[in-house]
């Protein structure tokens, strides 16, 4: 009954648009303005791999072929509500964005400190909301890679509105891997 209520929330809406420009496509995360000129060569490769795997995952939703290019065994989910492994967390987005087709991630800082890559991020499931830093989540996902494999996952999220913080209330309980959160 709760999910009826909260997809019903969700179709209603409560904000403001953003521009017809930020709401006509899902974001491209821009490697050339993001990146720091301190990165080393490494820390620049994993950038673009992590990069690349949230453009085709968070906003494209090519579940086919982040299976194709980023799937392995070693890869270890932290986030406690998400299923182990890129299989798991693909086919957990794939339910996900069958309900929430217009979810993206607005990249807006990356760090790079080695094998770790930490993206922070503006989330929003409307394209209605993308550039409206009232509604959404501001998330903050850390990876660390592994000879240029992705290997493990961290975040943190913080919904930003009312509506996110009774889905994220209502959604937090269900425990589906025991990795731990550190």
């Amino acid at each position: 009954m709760w999910k009826i209520v909260v997809i019903a929330l969700l179709l209603v809406g409560c904000g403001s648009k953003t521009s017809e420009e930020n709401a006509s496509s899902p974001p491209i995360i821009e490697f050339e303005t993001l990146q720091r000129d301190s990165w080393s060569e490494e820390e620049q490769a994993n950038v673009k791999i992590i990069s690349e795997f949230v453009q085709v995952m968070m906003n494209n939703h090519d579940f086919d072929r982040v299976l194709q290019k980023f799937n392995n065994d070693s890869y270890v989910q932290h986030n406690r509500n998400l299923p182990n492994g890129i299989e798991g967390l693909t086919g957990f987005l794939t339910e996900f964005v069958s309900e929430y087709p217009q979810y993206s991630y607005d990249v807006k800082h990356i760090y790079a400190d080695g094998d770790y890559v930490v993206f922070h991020s503006h989330v929003t499931l409307k394209k209605e909301d993308r550039g409206n830093d009232q509604k959404g989540m501001n998330i903050i996902d850390t990876w660390r890679l592994e000879d240029g494999r992705i290997v493990e996952h961290w975040d943190s999220i913080q919904p930003l509105d009312r509506l996110m913080r009774v889905y994220v209330l209502l959604n937090g309980g269900d425990i589906r891997n025991d990795n731990g959160v550190f």
